[in-house]
This record gives C-alpha cells, sequence and structure tokens, in this order.
C-alpha cells in the first residue's frame, strides 16, 4: 500500500474574516475531494484568515498512481479561481505494508 501525503500552503486573497475563510475551505475541500478521490482537511493556520493550510492523502496501490494524483490536485489548485495562491507545498510518500 502506497500512500502519497501533502501539505499545502494557501494565501486567501480579498478575505476579510475567518467566516469568508470557512467558505472558501469547504468549497475547496468538497471539489478536490469529488474531483480527485482523495481525503483533503484543514491542518493547520485555523485562526489565520488569509492563509490555509490542507492536507491531502492518496491511497493506492501504485506509488506512481498516488504521486500523479497529489501533482493533479496541487496543479488544480494552483489554478484555482483567481482567490487562491499557492504559497508552498510538500509531499510525502510512505510506502507500508
Amino acid at each position: 500500500m502506497n500512500v502519497a501525503l501533502c501539505r499545502v500552503t494557501l494565501r486567501l486573497h480579498g478575505v476579510h474574516s475567518l467566516k469568508e475563510k470557512r467558505g472558501i475551505a469547504r468549497s475547496l475541500i468538497a471539489r478536490v475531494g469529488r474531483k480527485f478521490g482523495v481525503s483533503v482537511a484543514e491542518v493547520e493556520d485555523n485562526d489565520l484568515w488569509q492563509r490555509l493550510t490542507l492536507g491531502v492523502s492518496c491511497v493506492s496501490n501504485s506509488a506512481a498512481h498516488a504521486g500523479q494524483t497529489i501533482d493533479s490536485v496541487i496543479e488544480f489548485i494552483a489554478e484555482g479561481r483567481g482567490e487562491t495562491e499557492v504559497i508552498d507545498y510538500d509531499v510525502e510518500m510512505v510506502t507500508v505494508f
């Protein structure tokens, strides 16, 4: 079993409250999860309204597939809707069993 883990840090433009941030986060998490079949959650920076850090994981029997899926997720998030900017991301591959 291969697991690809990714932490993506985004800058949110034009956001002036935690309520606005939560709306963007919920929408992005739902879109990424539906489109790529990955698990996504807000993992850091919970009280900062202009920064969003997401954790993304993909489990696969192929390390190449898991890595390609995470790369596609990062590209999708980077293309965005103009309200977000990817400022950093880290990817780690883990093989278990």
